[in-house]
């Protein structure tokens, strides 16, 4: 399993559009994407940061959504957004919530 971890700025008094967006338009496209598992979003304390984390079965699931889809997303977002969020892909070592096993390194 693989997580991609969005941090965006947005601007302020910002958080309520952003979250209806999220909801009505970005969800039903993750939705529709091929892998995805499941996804979290949270609020900063000052309104102003957004993090949303997303699971994928696959990184190559991942990866394509981040090609294909991402961009609408984005342009989705937009309104909201104040410069572009930074996107990182990691590997889920464990969770308790997604029953996913600690791998084994050699």
């Amino acid at each position: 399993m693989f997580a991609r971890i969005v941090k965006s700025n947005l601007k302020p008094n910002h958080v309520a559009e952003f979250n209806q967006t999220f909801e009505k338009q970005v969800i039903p496209m993750l939705r529709k994407s091929k892998g995805f598992q499941d996804e979290i979003t949270f609020a900063g304390a000052s309104g102003t940061e957004m993090i949303s984390i997303s699971f994928w079965d696959l990184k190559e699931n991942a990866e394509s959504y981040n090609g294909a889809t991402y961009p609408e997303v984005l342009k989705a977002l937009s309104t909201s957004l104040e410069g572009s969020p930074q996107v990182k892909t990691y590997e889920v070592s464990n969770s308790t919530f997604h029953k996913v096993a600690i791998h084994a390194t050699a």
